[in-house]
C-alpha cells in the first residue's frame, strides 16, 4: 500500500510541475505579449477593424475662353450578378421581369438576358456581367428593377463606379485638349492641356477613418473626415469654340476633297498669342474617316517649302543687304549649285523680276539667288538672323512631344556647300507648323514675337487662382521700315501673287503658300516623296485679329493639283471669312457715333416742342397718338387714347386754357 500511494504521489508531483510549467509558459507569453508584442498584435488588431479608405477628389473642368465646357468628369457604372446570392424563391419570382426590363433599358432581347441569367445560376458564377458603360441616371434605373431591388444580398446586385473623362463637345481638339492615362508599364502618359495641367486639375484626396461590421462593410467612426479631399481647380483654356468648330469643318471639308493623309490647322490672337483653335486630324487607313491622333501642329517637324521664304526677305531688308526692288533673272526656272538644280513651279521661270514680285510669286530661282549672293560669304550672318528669331529652338510649349526643329549652322557637322541655298527656299530646315506661325504672326503683331498660349487661367469657382499672361519671345524681330515692306510683300502675294484665287475685295488677307516635297531624301535609300502644301497668314491685312496656318500632307496627286494655294488655301479664306460673319465675339455695331442729319432734325424740333409749355392746349391732329400723348402729359394733363394710328379729333379744342390734371380725350385712326 505504501509502494502504491507514494506512486501516486510521484504521479500527482508530475502533474503540478507539467501544469506550473503550463501556467509559467503561459504567464511569459502573457507578459511578451503584453509588455514585447503588445504594440504589434494591437496594430493588427486594428488594421482588421479599423482602416482609412481614400475619398478620391474631384477632377477640374476644363473650358474654353467663352466659358464652354471642353473636358469634365462623369460617373460610369458597370453592373454584375452574384447567381447565389437570391434565394431559389426570389430568383423564380423576379427573373422574367428583370429580363424585360432590361430588354426595355438596354434594348437587347429578354430571352437572352433570361437564358444567361438561369445559366449564371447553374453555373453557380457569382461575378456576372449584366452591362457596362451606364450613366447615373441608367444606373439608379437598373437599381429599381425586380429583384435587383432587394439589394445586394437578396437581390444579387454588384455596383462597380468609376469616373470616366468626358469631351462634351466631342473628338473637336481632343488631341490638345489631352488628358492623363497610363500605359501597359503604369507609366503616366500625359497629353495635351490635361496631361500638362494635371497639377492644378488632379486635386487632392481625402481620407475617412472606417470600422469594420458585419457582413464585411465598413461604416465612419465619426462624422468628420481624417482628411478633407480638395478638388481640382478648372482650366480655362484659349480655344473658343466658334472658331474651334470653323477650322475643324474646314480642314475636314479639305482632306476629305483631296484624300489627304492628314493636316493641322491653328488660328491664334495675334496681341496675345492665345490659341483660338486647333485640328490636327489623321485619316483611318481602314474606313478612310479623319480622326485626332496626333497633334502635328506641334509634334510635326518638317522642311516647310516656300513658307520659310519669309525668313529670306526679312533677313536681306533687315541687314540692308537689297530692297525689295532688286531685280533677278529666274534664268529660265533653273539654277545650278554644286551639281544640285534649284527649280522653279512655273516652267520656264519668270524672266527678270524683283525681289518682291520673286517672293508674291514663291520663285525659288530669285529667292535663292538673292540669299546666296548676299550671304555666300559669311553665311553665320544669315543662320544668326534665323536663330535670333528663335526658329533654332523649341517654343517650350507645355506640352511634351514638341518637334525640335533643325536649323543647320555653319562650321557643324551636316554644313555644305548646298546648305545655304537650299535653306533660302525651305529645304535643309525643319520647323514645326506653330513654329512657322509663331513667325508670321510677328510680323502681323507689328514685329513682336509671342509665345503661343493654350490656357489663360486657372480658376477655383469665380476665384483665380493663376492667370497666364503673353509672355514675349523677342520684342522685336525686325526694323520698322523692315515690317512695313514685307507686310506690303505679304498682303501682295493674295492680291496678285500666288494666292490670288484666296483675293477678295471685301476682305482683306495676307499670307504665303507653301509646296514642299517631304520624304525626298530618306537617308534608308527608300523614295517616300510626297507633298505637303501650306497656307500660313493673317486677317484681316490692314489691322490684323488673327493668324493662322494651315497644312495638308500628302493630298491625292491624282486630283492634279497639290499646290498650297489651291489645296491648304481655300481652307485659310473659309476661317477667315467665317470668323468675323458667325463668331459672337467678333461681330460688332459699326458707326454707333455716325450722326443722321435728319434723324437729328427731327429729335431736336421734337425736343423743342416738349419743353416748350404752351398755356394752351395744342391742335393736335394729325400728330402721332404716341408723340401726342407724351406731349399733353408734359403739360399735366390726362390723356385717354381712343384707336391707333394719328389723332383726328380732340374733346379739347386748341387755344383752350391748359387746365392740369384735365382728362383729354384723343380719337386716332
Amino acid at each position: 500500500m505504501a509502494v502504491e500511494n507514494r506512486n501516486i504521489l510521484k504521479r500527482v508531483y508530475v502533474v503540478a510541475l507539467v501544469i506550473l510549467v503550463m501556467v509559467t509558459a503561459i504567464g511569459v507569453k502573457l507578459t511578451n505579449i503584453q509588455w514585447v508584442e503588445g504594440d504589434y498584435y494591437r496594430k493588427l488588431a486594428k488594421e482588421r477593424s479599423v482602416k482609412n479608405f481614400v475619398i478620391p477628389a474631384n477632377r477640374g473642368n476644363v473650358y474654353s475662353s467663352d466659358g464652354s465646357l471642353l473636358a469634365t468628369s462623369i460617373p460610369n457604372y458597370t453592373i454584375r450578378f452574384d447567381a447565389l446570392a437570391p434565394s431559389k424563391d426570389n430568383f423564380d419570382d423576379n427573373v422574367k421581369a428583370l429580363s424585360d426590363s432590361l430588354s426595355k433599358l438596354l434594348h437587347k432581347p429578354s430571352g437572352m438576358y433570361l437564358n444567361e441569367f438561369r445559366k449564371a445560376r447553374a453555373n453557380k458564377n457569382r461575378y456576372f456581367l449584366v452591362a457596362r458603360d451606364l450613366s447615373y441616371t441608367e444606373y439608379m434605373t437598373v437599381k429599381s428593377f425586380p429583384l435587383f431591388n432587394l439589394g445586394a444580398y437578396k437581390g444579387g446586385i454588384i455596383i462597380e463606379q468609376k469616373t470616366v473623362r468626358e469631351h462634351p463637345i466631342g473628338k473637336i481638339a481632343a488631341r490638345t485638349i489631352g488628358y492623363e492615362r497610363y500605359d501597359e508599364s503604369g507609366n503616366l502618359k500625359p497629353v495635351g492641356i490635361e496631361g500638362a495641367f494635371g497639377y492644378y486639375l488632379n486635386g487632392k484626396d481625402g481620407k475617412i477613418l472606417k470600422q469594420k461590421i458585419a457582413k464585411g462593410q465598413w461604416k465612419p467612426i465619426r462624422d468628420n473626415n481624417e482628411v478633407e479631399p480638395r478638388d481640382g481647380y478648372d482650366i480655362v483654356s484659349t480655344i473658343d469654340v466658334y472658331i474651334q468648330d470653323i477650322a475643324h469643318h474646314a480642314l475636314l471639308k479639305q482632306l476629305e476633297l483631296y484624300e489627304a493623309e492628314h493636316g493641322c490647322v491653328v488660328v491664334m490672337e495675334t496681341k496675345t498669342g492665345a490659341v483660338k483653335a486647333i485640328s490636327n486630324l489623321g485619316r483611318d487607313t481602314n474606313d478612310g474617316t479623319y480622326y485626332e491622333t496626333e497633334n502635328y501642329a506641334v509634334k510635326e517637324s518638317h522642311e516647310p517649302g516656300s513658307t520659310f521664304k519669309l525668313v529670306d526677305l526679312i533677313a536681306l531688308l533687315d541687314d540692308e543687304k537689297i530692297d525689295t526692288s532688286k531685280v533677278y533673272d529666274s534664268k529660265g526656272g533653273i539654277i545650278s549649285y554644286y551639281g544640285r538644280k534649284v527649280r522653279d513651279s512655273h516652267d520656264g521661270g519668270y524672266g527678270k523680276v524683283s525681289v518682291a514680285r520673286g517672293f508674291e510669286v514663291s520663285s525659288n530661282t530669285v529667292m535663292v539667288q538673292a540669299v546666296y549672293e548676299n550671304y555666300k560669304n559669311n553665311p553665320k550672318q544669315f543662320v544668326d538672323r534665323i536663330n535670333s528669331m528663335g526658329l533654332n529652338k523649341p517654343l517650350g510649349l507645355p506640352f511634351k512631344g514638341e518637334g525640335i526643329p533643325k536649323i543647320p549652322q555653319p562650321g557643324q557637322k551636316g554644313w555644305n556647300g548646298i546648305s545655304l541655298p537650299w535653306m533660302a527656299f525651305g529645304y535643309g530646315v525643319s520647323v514645326t507648323p506653330l513654329q512657322t506661325l509663331t513667325l508670321y504672326n510677328a510680323v502681323a503683331n507689328n514685329g513682336e514675337m509671342v509665345k503661343p498660349m493654350f490656357v489663360q487661367e486657372v480658376k477655383e469657382w469665380n476665384k483665380t487662382i493663376k492667370k497666364f499672361d503673353k509672355q514675349v519671345i523677342n520684342p522685336s524681330i525686325c526694323s520698322e521700315e523692315t515690317l512695313k515692306k514685307v507686310r506690303a510683300v505679304l498682303e501682295n502675294v493674295v492680291k496678285k501673287g500666288t494666292g490670288s484665287k484666296l483675293y477678295s475685295k471685301d476682305f482683306s488677307m495676307a499670307g504665303k503658300t507653301g509646296t514642299a516635297q517631304v520624304g525626298y531624301n530618306r537617308a534608308d535609300g527608300n523614295m517616300n516623296m510626297y507633298y505637303a502644301s501650306s497656307f500660313v497668314g493673317y486677317f484681316p491685312a490692314d489691322n490684323p485679329k488673327y493668324s493662322c496656318i494651315v497644312v495638308i500632307h500628302k493630298p491625292n496627286t491624282s486630283k492634279n493639283n497639290y499646290y498650297g494655294a489651291d489645296v491648304a488655301g481655300p481652307v485659310f479664306k473659309r476661317i477667315a471669312q467665317k470668323v468675323f460673319t458667325d463668331v459672337p465675339s467678333t461681330n460688332e455695331v459699326k458707326n454707333l457715333k455716325k450722326h443722321n442729319v435728319l434723324q437729328d432734325k427731327d429729335y431736336v424740333a421734337y425736343n423743342d416742342k416738349l419743353n416748350k409749355r404752351p398755356n394752351t392746349i395744342p391742335n393736335l391732329k394729325g400728330m402721332s397718338g404716341m408723340d401726342a400723348v407724351a406731349l399733353l402729359e408734359n403739360l399735366g394733363m390726362k390723356v385717354k387714347a381712343i384707336g391707333i394710328g394719328k389723332v383726328q379729333k380732340q374733346s379739347i379744342q386748341a387755344g383752350q386754357p391748359i387746365v392740369k390734371n384735365n382728362t383729354i380725350i384723343l380719337e386716332l385712326s
